[in-house]
């Protein structure tokens, strides 16, 4: 009988790479998970257990945990520690809590942790403070854990290498606040997952935290031109700003890379202090990975390969947005009662729904909105500015959408492959907002459905939503315009027209 290990945080960066390798080293995969429907469409989905419980449910917890025998801890609300304060903290420790009391319950042998370099002797931010103190608690749990503190990740679709790769990309000159000389260790995200692999075999009797990292040790405008070079760039020149504080470098980084204010915010922080391994003690239980550690410019570049190739697994942005709507569209049956505003545009294609559904499938991103881009861009630029996720965040894959999947600043709430697509905003807005679009069959062709939702919040939404209606003739009509011509034009190509 094979080994039952439980992951929580499948889908996060990090557990979404996780589960597949865990897969096919032959272990029994669980996943914990709240919205079982985000992993409907990835790959492995249908080789794993999938149960819905949330860390601060001690009755979901005991029902995963059932036959399990070793565990994976890789939940944290990064985006939550800038704006939640001591909740936030104490929800992280509460979590962990009822996971170390559920654990030991249910007799699992093995905990596997991944928390954050941090220095010993200096103050933390409320991230990292509460990252070490999560490690705290789960080795205090009863049950051996093994703490794997990381420093900086390095992979494609990673929030630290896209702030990398963005500040790179669009600055020629950096203006940079004095962490930039700060020492660092990064670690390429395959190493990460090496370990975290072995780590669930280490012997019984093991409970303690360990460092790990790559082999180079760079200052942090080091890894911008170490980008640089690999991506083909002139390298940039660095000035150190001592006015530029934290808060403010956050505001900088949230107006021109597609990191979030709220995620920037506890990167930064955490680059406050230099973030080198102080120990090699791994290395006595778990043999560095075949072929070595990888340095930090071949992690770039596999990076960058990953990216051009459309292979990026999993991303910094799919994970949940704090604060964003987060419950399903209701059904329309339940509208009933409510304020509700709606805009449908209906048209008719000669081409086929397959050809329609193309369109639909690959908007957003490069592709667009297919109308008017100087109202998205502004409509993306102000969302920036209050602290939301802005268009820049784009898609993972250009062509294949799954249900979860961030696209620029909504979420893919429905997706009924070939027919329906559903977006759920996530930008800033006073009320919740989807958007529909839909291909379905018709007489010579296909009927393309748009259908835009906002549920007002207050008097705010109201006026919101009156105050954009002159737009809307401009921005839905020229939408489900452009997208039938589109498919039209698909269509057209594939008849050799």
């Amino acid at each position: 009988m094979s080994t039952r290990i439980l992951v929580t945080g499948a889908t996060g960066y990090i557990g979404g790479r996780l589960v597949p390798l865990l897969l096919e080293a032959g272990y029994d995969v669980r996943v914990l998970v709240r919205s079982p429907e985000k992993l409907r469409d990835v790959p492995w989905a249908s080789r794993v257990e999938v149960m819905r419980g949330d860390l601060l449910d001690p009755d979901s917890l005991a029902v995963a945990l059932d036959g399990v025998t070793a565990l994976y801890y890789l939940v944290h609300s990064m985006g939550q520690s800038t704006s939640s304060g001591e909740e936030f903290e104490r929800r992280e420790a509460q979590g962990a809590s009822n996971l170390a009391v559920a654990a030991r319950a249910a007799g699992a042998t093995r905990i596997v942790y991944l928390g954050g370099l941090h220095p010993e002797d200096a103050p933390l931010s409320r991230h990292l403070r509460s990252r070490a103190q999560v490690g705290e608690i789960l080795l205090r749990s009863g049950v051996d854990t093994a703490v794997l503190q990381a420093g900086v990740v390095i992979g494609s679709g990673s929030a630290s290498f896209e702030m990398i790769r963005s500040l790179t990309d669009v600055l020629p000159y950096m203006p940079a606040p004095r962490w930039v000389r700060n020492r660092i260790q990064p670690i390429a995200v395959r190493d990460v997952l090496y370990y975290l692999v072995e780590a669930v075999k280490l012997p019984r009797g093991v409970n303690r935290a360990f460092d790990i990292g790559g082999p180079d040790v760079l200052r942090y405008g080091q890894m911008m031109n170490g980008y640089a070079l690999e991506a083909g760039l002139r390298q940039r020149p660095i000035a150190s700003l001592p006015v530029l504080t934290p808060w403010l470098a956050s505001q900088w980084v949230n107006l021109v890379t597609p990191i979030p204010r709220r995620l920037a915010v506890p990167i930064i922080e955490s680059l406050q202090n230099d973030c080198v391994v102080k120990e090699h003690d791994i290395d006595t239980l778990i043999p560095p990975p075949p072929g070595g550690l990888s340095s930090y410019r071949r992690a770039v570049r596999l990076a960058l390969a990953r990216m051009q190739a459309g292979e990026v697994q999993t991303s910094w942005v799919d994970s949940s947005v704090v604060d964003s709507p987060s419950d399903p569209l209701p059904s329309d049956p339940d509208w009933a009662g409510y304020l509700v505003y709606t805009d449908l545009k209906r048209r008719a294609t000669s081409a086929t729904p397959e050809q329609l559904w193309a369109i639909i499938e690959g908007i957003g991103g490069a592709n667009g909105w297919y109308s008017f881009p100087l109202a998205w861009a502004i409509r993306g630029w102000l969302d920036k500015l209050v602290g939301g996720v802005g268009l820049r965040r784009g898609r993972r894959d250009p062509v294949r959408l799954n249900t979860g999947d961030a696209l620029d600043f909504w979420r893919v709430e429905g997706l009924e492959r070939g027919r329906l697509l559903r977006l759920r905003a996530e930008m800033r807005l006073p009320g919740k907002a989807w958007l529909e679009m839909t291909s379905t069959p018709a007489d010579g062709g296909a009927i393309y459905t748009q259908r835009a939702i906002f549920f007002p919040s207050g008097l705010g939404g109201r006026l919101y939503w009156w105050g954009i209606s002159p737009f809307h003739g401009v921005i839905f009509n020229g939408m489900a315009n452009r997208i039938v011509a589109a498919a039209e034009a698909e269509h057209a190509h594939a008849d050799g027209v």
